[in-house]
């Protein structure tokens, strides 16, 4: 009697933690669709603004090593370590070291937008990307 029960519990748990994670799933795209409209609306407002754009340059792990890659845009960060594409996605620009990559350069992925940049970081540095790109506006060309 005690396995029926224990495997109708276990069966249970799975599908709240299967109903959870569609939950979960959900709320992530939603953010993301909203942070894209955002980073959409900066790059759109840059170009009226008439903000230059510079080649996008990403960063090795270690902080030491800078790669070329083949974007331009906008960085966000004072470090810069994120930026805004002209086709409008967002880009983490901290790549693993490669002795090659400092010849051939870098290709960066689109990063996934969140709402809050850094949230959960172990830096604590976090911001409202809207903040964020607000005030990389503000800045218009002086910016490091």
């Amino acid at each position: 009697m005690g396995t029926h029960s224990d495997a109708a519990w276990r069966e249970r748990r799975e599908r709240a933690a299967a109903v959870h994670a569609a939950a979960h799933a959900r709320d992530r795209a939603r953010e993301a669709t909203r942070a894209r409209e955002l980073v959409t609306g900066f790059v759109r407002e840059a170009w009226a603004r008439g903000l230059r754009t510079t080649p996008l340059r990403a960063t090795g792990y270690d902080g030491r090593a800078t790669y070329r890659t083949r974007l331009r845009g906008w960085y966000l960060k004072r470090d810069r370590s994120l930026a805004a594409g002209v086709d409008g996605e967002l880009y983490l620009l901290t790549v693993p070291p490669a002795f090659l990559a400092r010849l051939t350069g870098v290709t960066p992925t689109p990063y996934e937008p969140r709402l809050v940049i850094g949230q959960g970081g172990r830096d604590g540095e976090s911001i409202p990307l809207d903040v964020l790109l607000a005030r990389r506006l503000d800045a218009g060309d002086d910016w490091p």
